[in-house]
C-alpha cells in the first residue's frame, strides 16, 4: 500500500489514464479519489459512473447524454457525465462490463477527447481525466476476445492493483482503528479502540468482502459494545462455528442434552422477539420443528 500511496503522488498531476485493478470491496474507488484530490483536478468535478449498474442504452446516454427526442422518453437534452466531469475526473467502476459498443464509442473519447450526445449532430470536446476500475482481470478479458485489446492498453496506461486485504494484513490494526474512530462519532458511542484478543480475532479472519467487510465487521462490534474497547464478545461472529459456541456461552458441568437443547431454543426465540421463522433459520431447522421443540418443552414465544 506504501507503494500504491507513492504512485498516487506521483500520478496525480497528470492527465494519463489510470486502470485500477482488485477484488470487490478493496477500495478502488478511495484509490481514484486520492488520485483526484491530490492533482491539480482536486477543484473541479469528480464524477462516477457505475457500468455494471445500467443497460447499454441507458449507459450510453449516462455517459454521453442525449439530444431531445432522440428515444422514448427523452423529453429534454441531457448533458452526459463526460460533459459534467469537464476539467476533471470521470471514474468508471467495473470497466469490464460494458458492452463491445461501448467499448468502441469510449476509445474514440479516450484516444480524440471528442464524442456526439445520443442522437446529437454537434461534437462535443471536453479535457476529462479517466480512471478505471475492474474486479475482472481485464489481460485475461482480452485473452478471451471478451474486451477490446486497444482499449485496454489504452485504458492500462499507468496500472494500479490493490492487493486483497488477507495478502495485508498488517493493515487490519490501522484500518480498525481508522473506522473506530469514524464511527464513534457516527455511531455516538464512547469506543476508543480494540482489545488484542479481539483485534487477533479481526487479523485472523480471511475478509473475502476486503476492506468494506472490515468497516461493517467494525460497526456491527461497535453496535454491541459495552464497553470503551471493542472485546472478542462483541465480534465473536467472525469466529467458526465452533469458536462461536465455545465464545458466547460456557457450557455448565453436568448439563444433560436436553437442558442444553431447552435453553439454546429458548434464548434463540427471546433473541429475535417470538419470530419463529428468523429464530428456526438461526438454529437450522424447519419452522414445524421448532414449533415442536417449544411444545415438548412448554415454552412460549416470547
Amino acid at each position: 500500500m506504501g507503494k500504491i500511496f507513492e504512485l498516487i503522488r506521483d500520478v496525480a498531476t497528470i492527465r494519463s489514464t489510470v486502470l485500477i485493478q482488485g477484488e470487490s470491496g478493496t477500495g478502488k474507488e478511495l484509490i481514484a479519489r486520492a488520485i483526484h484530490y491530490s492533482g491539480d483536478r482536486a477543484q473541479k468535478p469528480f464524477i462516477t459512473v457505475s457500468c455494471a449498474a445500467l443497460p447499454e442504452t441507458l449507459l450510453e446516454s449516462e455517459l454521453f447524454g442525449h439530444e431531445k427526442g432522440s428515444f422514448t422518453g427523452a423529453s429534454s437534452q441531457r448533458k452526459g457525465k463526460f460533459e459534467m466531469a469537464d476539467g476533471g475526473t470521470l471514474f468508471l467502476d467495473e470497466i469490464g462490463d460494458i458492452s463491445s459498443k461501448l467499448q468502441m464509442d469510449l476509445l474514440r473519447v479516450l484516444q480524440e477527447r471528442k464524442f456526439y450526445r445520443v442522437g446529437g449532430s454537434e461534437e462535443i470536446e471536453v479535457d476529462v481525466r479517466v480512471i478505471a476500475a475492474t474486479n475482472v482481470e481485464l489481460d485475461r478479458a482480452v485473452r478471451e476476445g471478451k474486451f477490446r485489446d486497444d482499449l485496454f492498453y489504452r485504458l492500462n496506461v499507468i496500472s494500479v492493483h490493490i492487493p486483497a486485504l488477507r495478502d495485508r494484513r498488517e493493515d487490519i490494526p490501522l484500518l480498525a482503528q481508522s473506522f473506530i474512530e469514524r464511527l464513534s462519532h457516527e455511531l455516538g458511542k464512547n469506543i476508543t479502540g480494540i482489545t488484542e484478543g479481539a483485534l487477533r480475532i479481526f487479523v485472523d479472519h480471511d475478509w473475502p468482502g476486503n476492506v468494506r467487510e472490515l468497516e461493517n465487521a467494525i460497526e456491527r462490534a461497535m453496535v454491541t459494545c459495552k464497553a470503551t474497547m471493542i472485546a472478542e464478545e462483541d465480534c465473536a461472529f467472525l469466529l467458526p462455528t465452533q469458536e462461536k459456541l465455545d465464545s458466547a456461552w460456557n457450557v455448565p458441568p453436568n448439563v444433560t442434552l436436553e437442558e442444553a437443547e431447552r435453553y439454546i431454543i429458548t434464548s434463540t426465540v427471546q433473541r429475535t422477539n417470538g419470530n419463529i421463522k428468523e429464530a428456526a433459520g438461526i438454529l437450522g431447522i424447519d419452522r414445524s420443528t421448532l414449533y415442536d421443540r417449544l411444545k415438548k418443552y412448554n415454552l412460549q414465544r416470547e
